[in-house]
C-alpha cells in the first residue's frame, strides 16, 4: 500500500499553489452598539496580507458615518475605528458585507454586540461575504458557520494535508492509524483547554514555523526509510500527531485572539472549529486509502527508485515553506 500512497502524495504535492499554504491571518469587523443608537466600528487588518486582496467592510447604505475614521497602528495589523448612525432601524435584519473577498485563503472575523447585551459571531469568506444580523441569533448557527470553516480549513490547508498524509506512510496497521487519529484529536483537546482556562498562547508567527518545520522533519524521516532499529517517530507516530495536533490548534487559537474576538466566544469557535477539522481529516484519510487500493495494481508497475520523489519533493515544499514563514516572521 505504501507505493501507490506515495504516487498519490506527489499528485497532492504536484497540485498545491504555494500561497495557499495558510498560516490563517484573518481580518476582524467589530461592531458595537451604543446606548444612544450609534454603532462603534473597529476595523482591523493584518499588515501582511496576500497580493491582490484588498477588503472593505459595506455596511447598510443609510449608516452614515457621525466622525471622520482613526487609525491604530500596531506591529502586525492596522486598526481604523469611526461611528456611524444606521437611523431608528438599527441593524436588524439588515445585511453587513465585506468587499474584496476574492480568495479562498481569506477570511474575516465578524463581531456584532447590540445594546441589549446580545453578542453575534460569524466568518465571512468568499463563499459567504454577506451576513445579514438576525433577530435572535441561536448557537447552532455559530456552531455551523465555525464547522464549516474547519472543514475548509483543512480543506485549503495543503500544509496540513501533507503532514497527515505522511502520517499514514508511518503507520504500521489499523491500531496505529486510529492511535494517530486520536493523538491528533487530544492535541486539539488540549488546545481547547488552554483557551477555556484564558491562558495564553505562543504568538502565531513561531508556531507557523514550526509547523512547516515539523512536515520537514517527517518528509526526512521518510526517506531514511526502514532501519534496523526503528526511530521514536517511526514506533510512536501518534506523538507526532500529538505535537502537530497542538501546535496546529495554538495557531488557530492565536489567530482568534489576535484578530479580537470576544474571549467568552472562543471556547464554542474553537470546538466548532476542531470538530470540523477532524471530519474533514476523516474524510482525507479515508480518500487516501480508498485511493490507494484502486491504484496499488497500475502504480506497482511502476520503478522502484520513482517511489523517492514524492518524498523529496514534499521535503523541498516543506524547506520553502519553513524559510518563507521565518522570512515572515522576522519581517514583523
Amino acid at each position: 500500500m505504501r507505493r501507490p500512497a506515495l504516487y498519490a502524495l506527489l499528485a497532492l504535492v504536484t497540485c498545491v499553489p504555494v500561497a495557499f499554504a495558510h498560516p490563517l491571518s484573518p481580518s476582524l469587523l467589530a461592531i458595537t452598539e451604543q446606548p444612544d443608537g450609534m454603532f462603534a466600528i473597529a476595523w482591523k487588518t493584518p499588515i501582511l496580507r496576500l497580493p491582490g486582496v484588498d477588503l472593505r467592510p459595506v455596511l447598510p447604505a443609510d449608516c452614515t458615518p457621525t466622525r471622520p475614521a482613526t487609525t491604530e497602528d500596531a506591529a502586525d495589523s492596522v486598526t481604523a475605528r469611526w461611528t456611524v448612525d444606521c437611523g431608528a432601524t438599527g441593524l436588524v435584519g439588515r445585511e453587513i458585507a465585506i468587499e474584496g473577498l476574492n480568495t479562498r485563503a481569506t477570511d474575516v472575523m465578524l463581531s456584532i454586540t447590540l445594546a441589549n447585551g446580545r453578542s453575534l459571531q460569524s466568518v465571512l469568506r468568499a463563499r459567504e461575504p454577506t451576513f445579514t444580523v438576525p433577530a435572535d441569533e441561536r448557537t447552532i448557527d455559530v456552531i455551523r458557520r465555525f464547522l464549516l470553516l474547519g472543514a475548509e480549513h483543512i480543506a485549503t490547508g495543503f500544509d496540513h494535508l501533507l503532514f497527515v498524509f505522511g502520517l499514514l506512510l508511518l503507520v504500521a496497521g489499523p491500531r496505529q492509524l486510529i492511535a494517530t487519529v486520536t493523538a491528533f484529536t487530544l492535541g486539539h483537546s488540549m488546545t481547547l483547554a488552554l483557551a477555556t482556562l484564558d491562558l495564553s498562547p505562543l504568538p502565531v508567527g513561531p508556531i507557523e514555523v514550526l509547523i512547516a518545520a515539523s512536515i520537514y522533519v517527517l518528509a526526512v524521516e521518510l526517506a531514511r526509510g526502514a532501519t534496523p532499529s526503528p526511530s521514536l517517530m517511526q514506533r510512536s507516530p501518534w506523538l507526532m500527531a500529538l505535537v502537530f495536533g497542538l501546535l496546529h490548534g495554538l495557531g488557530f487559537a492565536g489567530a482568534l485572539r489576535n484578530a479580537g474576538l470576544p474571549a467568552e466566544a472562543i471556547p464554542l469557535a474553537l470546538v466548532s472549529f476542531n470538530v470540523g477539522i477532524e471530519l474533514g481529516q476523516l474524510a482525507f484519510v479515508v480518500g487516501v486509502v480508498a485511493f490507494t487500493r484502486l491504484a496499488a495494481p497500475v502504480l506497482r508497475t511502476l520503478p522502484t527508485w520513482a517511489s523517492a520523489i514524492p518524498i523529496y519533493a514534499m521535503g523541498s515544499l516543506a524547506a520553502f515553506w519553513t524559510f518563507e514563514r521565518i522570512a515572515d516572521f522576522v519581517g514583523r
